[in-house]
């Protein structure tokens, strides 16, 4: 499809719409002559010259007008990781005859190194696992659980402002990532455990280039823990890792180095998951807890074990769409497409001021019950059935007005009876792993146990405080978690695995991937780089709303939603707030052919330093 003719085909699609996707001049009803934005903070100097808002990508020939490249095309396997290095490895792991589930716990052991912004082995890890030969899709989560000698008491008496804080022991939950990567690795691996884990030591010792995206988020971290002062029980060894050895954040192209944690993986790739969970990491753990008066221990860490899980799924309009269970959100796309399927989105246009509309209050909608109804299953009984059922979604839907914005919105009402990486792998049998792991804030709760080299999550802080609630504190209980890897599949074939990075844009960076590729026919690339929009806010809070918002919340648009969209979304009476830079991270493989000429179709993220590759 030639690139000028991509918008002719789309309906309602104006002249105007056009233009505006051409033009990103259009920023936030700007004209080029409004004045400067503010430039990144993370850039080198005289970098603000190019900052332009009436500057915008070159013309492509083929393809969507807004595209940034085109899908990367394989035959034998393909990655897409967060970081060049990491989908490199991954690459190399499948042309070792690895498996996409070899493929995907090397990246990640590599990310947690590169990527320590987003990812590591203080964070918790969910999958998705296609299984060729059984046809089917696997779920496996490993999310850790709150100390068991943390009481509600004590979590309540550190509580700020109702809440739990984002940094400090208090917000620690046992770190479920490795025995995830083991678990996957028993039943899919191929390659040896300890081959797994070379990359990532040898990246660790000879260091890596700090890239821009991930530079400017481990600045802007390490000075939020310095700022947080006695917050955190203790800095230095958070210092010590993730500082330069003049003491400074490390710049742009600068190269890190971390030889702790490569000490950390040599122990694991030699002792397997017993050394981390029931060894002596174990012990290291358990001794700096002690140390500076926290409460996770090596009990909790020996009884940590990952789950496999029967994936949720929903049709939408032909396409069988999975959700992760658990204790995770993954139910929240699913609600979404169910709400959003009974409206015309085609008919009313891509990007179109309808199209938005739809999305934003089936959004609201949804999260109204992801704050009432989420929580731990163990703990609490859901109703995921009535949740995720097409007649719930219908009722929903009477409430959404193209003509008004919903200010009666509230969680349904049940029949008795909540940073991330994501990575995709898949190989040339078929397998493909859609895979997202976290240490949930930014880099998370600012403790480095001695010599690990790697920081603990602040996961406990999405527990809710109040009484009666599905997600309240209790000790041994797993907090509700906001990373939630995505799959399609058609007719019983998979086709995508997908996944948006980036707390609770997770559920809404995922409807708008598939709303891009059923509705409105974007390829695996066009798809990610369509302007994105972002909803912050409920009447219920899941422990990472900021408050203040308002019943309406807080609405983002990327710079390339048309001028004319914007002005009927403010006219409805939406707030609107600044493009942030929270609209997620993506990425994709696509199974675009099977059979003897199996043909993999790999994008990747454009708002960070990602790369996807196949061959």
């Amino acid at each position: 499809m030639r690139r000028r003719t991509f918008i002719q085909t789309l309906p309602l699609a104006t002249a105007a719409t056009a233009a505006a996707i051409r033009n990103p001049a259009m920023v936030r009803g700007q004209s080029p002559s409004d004045g400067m934005p503010e430039p990144p903070k993370f850039q080198p100097a005289g970098a603000e010259r190019f900052i332009r808002p009436d500057v915008h990508a070159g013309d492509r020939p083929s393809g969507a007008t807004f595209a940034t490249r085109s899908p990367a095309l394989g035959l034998n396997g393909a990655a897409g990781t967060a970081h060049p290095l990491a989908t490199q490895t991954a690459i190399a792991m499948l042309k070792r005859g690895g498996s996409a589930v070899d493929a995907a716990v090397a990246a990640n052991a590599v990310l947690g190194f590169v990527e320590p912004t987003s990812s590591g082995l203080g964070g918790d890890c969910f999958a998705f696992v296609w299984d060729p030969k059984a046809s089917k899709l696997m779920g496996m989560a490993s999310s850790g659980r709150s100390p068991k000698s943390l009481s509600l008491a004590t979590v309540r008496s550190r509580a700020v402002n109702g809440s739990i804080p984002s940094v400090g022991a208090v917000s620690v939950s046992t770190p479920g990532a490795l025995d995830g990567w083991w678990t996957l690795h028993q039943r899919y691996g191929k390659l040896q455990w300890a081959e797994l884990f070379e990359p990532a030591i040898q990246a660790c010792q000879a260091g890596d280039p700090t890239p821009q995206i991930i530079g400017y988020y481990i600045n802007s971290d390490v000075k939020f823990f310095q700022r947080a002062g006695s917050a955190i029980e203790e800095t230095a060894n958070a210092m010590k890792t993730y500082l330069q050895p003049d003491g400074q954040p490390p710049c742009e192209y600068e190269v890190r180095r971390n030889p702790d944690l490569a000490r950390t993986y040599q122990t694991i790739a030699q002792g397997g998951r017993d050394a981390f969970y029931d060894g002596p990491i174990a012990r290291t753990i358990d001794a700096y807890f002690k140390r500076i008066g926290g409460w996770l221990s090596a009990d909790d860490l020996r009884d940590h074990h990952a789950e496999w899980v029967e994936p949720l799924v929903t049709r939408y309009r032909g396409v069988d769409v999975y959700g992760m269970p658990a204790n995770t959100q993954g139910l929240a796309t699913l609600q979404m497409l169910n709400i959003i399927e009974n409206f015309d989105m085609r008919g009313y246009g891509f990007q179109s001021a309808n199209a938005l509309q739809v999305q934003i209050e089936a959004k609201r909608l949804a999260y109204e019950d992801r704050a009432r109804y989420y929580a731990d299953p163990h703990f609490a009984k859901i109703p995921i059935e009535w949740l995720n059922s097409k007649e719930y979604a219908k009722e929903r839907a009477k409430l959404i007005r193209l003509d008004a914005i919903n200010d009666r919105v509230a969680p349904g009402q049940a029949p008795s009876q909540g940073d991330t990486t994501y990575f995709t792998t898949a190989d040339k049998n078929g397998m493909m792993v859609s895979i997202i792991q976290s240490n949930f804030r930014g880099m998370g709760s600012g403790l480095v146990a001695d010599g690990l080299g790697f920081m603990f999550q602040d996961r406990g802080q999405l527990f809710s405080l109040e009484d009666g609630h599905p997600n309240i504190y209790a000790p041994g209980k797993r907090p509700f978690q906001t990373i939630i890897p995505g799959f399609a599949a058609k007719d019983g074939v998979p086709w995508l695995s997908f996944g948006v990075m980036g707390g609770d844009m997770q559920p809404q960076g995922q409807t708008q991937i598939i709303l891009n590729r059923v509705d409105y026919g974007l390829d695996v690339q066009s798809a990610a780089d369509s302007p994105r929009w972002h909803h912050e806010g409920s009447s219920q809070s899941m422990g990472e709303d900021r408050p203040g918002l308002g019943r309406r919340g807080l609405l983002r648009l990327e710079a390339g939603v048309p001028a004319e969209t914007r002005k009927a979304l403010t006219d409805l009476g939406w707030p609107m707030g600044e493009s942030d830079g929270s609209f997620g991270r993506y990425e994709c493989i696509e199974l675009r052919k099977q059979g003897t000429d199996r043909v993999y179709a790999a994008g990747s993220e454009m708002r960070c330093d990602a790369v996807a590759l196949a061959y």
